[in-house]
């Protein structure tokens, strides 16, 4: 392991480093997709037994697990969360070391293999030192790639049984360099929500085009017209991105048979409700109207699927000040550009107060910097120890221990 930090918890955690790597690689061989993370689940829940945690609790939403350790101190009552998230996405891999994907169609191509095994690192580490006055919770979360996990999870009590005062996840980031380590005092990512126009005309034959309602016309006038519901509506200083990505109409071995409907497909991402109300809203009455003059009708299914992953300002600071302890202050970007891709921590973080950040792990040489949801993508294990430390120290520092 060549990436240095600062600080107790980096030096011990570096000493077990290759049996995370171990461990991180098994996970990514075995990918499994939202709530279905029973080898993952029970390989951790073994990892945490044998780390001597005090608690492990499973079956919350199926499959997510929460790990419990009590500090030398208990003076003030206090608790803090750390999440992973654990599932895989339905991607085949195309990779060729020894650690690719055993399952044809499954993938872990965001890391969350890496993400768990950094939790589980933090887990042995705070639960041989219980150098904290409060309580860890370690929460492993399944289900957050499109299943919203975090939200069962909550619905299945998780706050109730575990009030943390305040609950903190983090993502590895192949676009920032290993050592690195980046958060924002507010927005990180974008609300994501799903919308479905659904047009209606009269269909007919292609031949005879005046006798009909061609809804593909329609849906060509509906694209173009879409474009501008961003440029023309939303504040230049907001942000908002809706992008139509698959049309479905007609059948390709039928070219002289116009359809009679054809339905859209896209994706609305912001950063604030005002703004993504007024997308939602605009969405409908531009469609309607413009399907209306051809004659034909639109209707809009809007679905709010995550919510934005808002910081907490407080919380933002906090981590950041932890993250500078083990890196140094000038390896930390405390103003990160937000990301218009989602995460389902945002329902979380409107929970509780928290923060999201991301740790850096493309090197120069290409280790690491393949992209998110590639097939070629793989977490760099360099990066295990300081994710794990730096779970470690936002317990350790959010709750020391009295004199």
């Amino acid at each position: 392991m060549r990436l240095k930090a600062s600080g107790r918890a980096f030096a011990q955690i570096a000493e077990f480093h290759p049996e995370l790597a171990a461990f991180r690689r098994d996970l990514h061989a075995h990918p499994e997709l939202g709530f279905e993370e029973k080898y993952t689940a029970g390989r951790i829940r073994a990892a945490l037994e044998l780390s001597g945690v005090d608690e492990v609790h499973t079956g919350i939403a199926k499959t997510g697990l929460v790990a419990v350790i009590r500090g030398r101190q208990d003076t003030r009552q206090h608790m803090v969360g750390l999440r992973a998230d654990m599932d895989a996405l339905p991607m085949s891999e195309l990779n060729d070391f020894a650690w690719k994907s055993t399952k044809p169609g499954l993938m872990h191509g965001c890391g969350h293999d890496g993400h768990s095994t950094m939790l589980v690192g933090a887990a042995r580490y705070l639960a041989a030192t219980r150098h904290f006055d409060g309580t860890a919770v370690l929460i492993f979360q399944p289900g957050e790639e499109g299943h919203g996990g975090a939200k069962a999870m909550i619905e299945d009590g998780l706050f109730e049984r575990f009030p943390v005062d305040a609950v903190y996840g983090m993502h590895n980031w192949p676009a920032m360099k290993p050592g690195w380590v980046g958060v924002n005092p507010g927005p990180m990512m974008a609300a994501a929500d799903r919308v479905t126009i659904e047009v209606t005309g009269r269909g007919g034959h292609g031949a005879h085009a005046y006798m009909t309602v061609d809804p593909v016309v329609v849906s060509a006038h509906l694209i173009t017209a879409i474009q501008s519901i961003v440029s023309r509506n939303v504040k230049a200083i907001d942000s908002a991105v809706i992008s139509l990505c698959a049309m479905q109409a007609g059948d390709l071995g039928a070219m002289s048979v116009m359809p009679g409907k054809a339905t859209l497909v896209g994706t609305v991402r912001s950063f604030s409700a005002e703004v993504q109300a007024l997308v939602e809203r605009r969405l409908s009455e531009l469609c309607s109207a413009v399907a209306l003059g051809f004659g034909a009708t639109a209707t809009v299914h809007y679905e709010r699927l995550y919510p934005a992953t808002i910081n907490s300002v407080a919380e933002a600071g906090f981590a950041a000040g932890v993250a500078e302890s083990l890196v140094g202050t000038d390896r930390v970007v405390r103003d990160m550009v937000p990301s218009m891709g989602a995460e389902d921590f945002s329902f979380m973080l409107q929970a509780k107060p928290g923060a999201y950040l991301r740790i850096g792990q493309g090197e120069e040489n290409g280790v690491g910097s393949c992209f998110l949801h590639n097939n070629r993508y793989d977490f760099n294990d360099e990066i295990l120890t300081l994710g794990a430390a730096l779970h470690a120290g936002l317990v350790e520092q959010s709750m020391p221990l009295r004199p």
